[in-house]
């Protein structure tokens, strides 16, 4: 018997705005048990903790610094579901994809639904972490570098994304972001809500946007349940690439280096400029670090927002 699709009532003109605009639709992902607490519990049992990101945050979307990197300790997975109902705890499973065959199959079978509804789309190196999160928690502004789709499934969040077009995000972050210079959160102005797009998302829909579309999230009800999935496409490829060729070649050869058109025969050598010189020690551009947030919590379920502060961890955060 043939699977049911995945995707809900999509139609060729709307997937047709996916890559081009904010974009909501639906799914059947709130319809599997798979994602019941008793079935998330066992999955958190089982999934290593060297890949569970442990978070908790302050209330203030300005306040980024307030991004806290916890631990799970010896928690079972049904002592963190209670934390994450109760408190206010991020958990993110991450690589959910490479340790549990269930969610594999779920993420081959979404890209191949996904595939088939939008004309023309092939995408690759996808990826998949589940999120878990408490009501009240936010994720702060940022904006991510592959193309991201958020698969909302139990609870209610609210969204705001921020339309390229508003310039509120420049090249040059864009390009910092990229090399790892600069954190993907970013700093924050609650005036920019004014040129957000505002999405009260529901279990049973999606979310996505154009590639680096800067957005946050706030949990509005619930205990929250969602599958984060990124991919890239040629087009995001090229995007990216264009972006770490203007910054790297900026700094070695005359010329501006601003553009950032995707399409012609400037931006096909920009491409391969950059491909050809991460294969040359001398002149490779350096590999992105990132930043580690230092674990400064524990999960407790007998502390305030079931958050306990380890020893010397300051009430005050570090600046990020």
């Amino acid at each position: 018997m043939p699977r049911q699709p995945l995707l809900e009532n999509w139609t060729p003109e709307q997937a047709d705005r996916m890559n081009r605009a904010i974009f909501v639709a639906q799914h059947r992902l709130h319809t599997l048990p798979m994602f019941s607490n008793e079935v998330l519990a066992e999955l958190l049992d089982r999934h290593p903790r060297e890949h569970l990101g442990v978070n908790t945050m302050g209330r203030d979307p300005v306040r980024r610094d307030e991004w806290r990197e916890g631990s799970a300790g010896d928690l079972t997975g049904s002592e963190l579901l209670q934390a994450c109902e109760q408190g206010r705890v991020w958990l993110n499973v991450r690589r959910v994809r490479d340790y549990h065959q269930d969610y594999a199959d779920l993420i081959r079978d979404l890209y191949a639904d996904l595939e088939a509804a939008v004309p023309g789309l092939e995408t690759f190196n996808h990826s998949a972490n589940l999120l878990i999160s408490s009501p009240g928690a936010q994720v702060y502004y940022h904006l991510d570098c592959p193309v991201n789709m958020l698969w909302h499934i139990r609870g209610r969040k609210r969204v705001w994304a921020y339309p390229l077009e508003t310039g509120i995000v420049s090249d040059a972050t864009v390009e910092g972001v990229l090399a790892g210079e600069m954190s993907e959160e970013l700093d924050f102005r609650p005036e920019w809500d004014e040129l957000a797009i505002t999405t009260e998302l529901e279990p049973g829909e999606i979310i996505t946007w154009p590639q680096h579309t800067p957005h946050r999230v706030v949990n509005t009800e619930g205990l929250n349940i969602s599958l984060s999935t990124e991919h890239m496409d040629r087009a995001a490829a090229r995007r990216n690439n264009v972006y770490l060729a203007n910054r790297h070649f900026r700094s070695l050869l005359p010329g501006k280096w601003n553009s950032a058109k995707l399409t012609g025969p400037a931006a096909a050598l920009k491409e391969f400029a950059l491909r050809l010189a991460r294969r040359i020690p001398a002149i490779a551009p350096p590999v992105p670090q990132g930043y580690k947030y230092p674990q400064s919590f524990a999960v407790d379920l007998a502390a305030p927002d079931c958050v306990r502060l380890l020893d010397g961890a300051s009430a005050e955060p570090a600046a990020v």
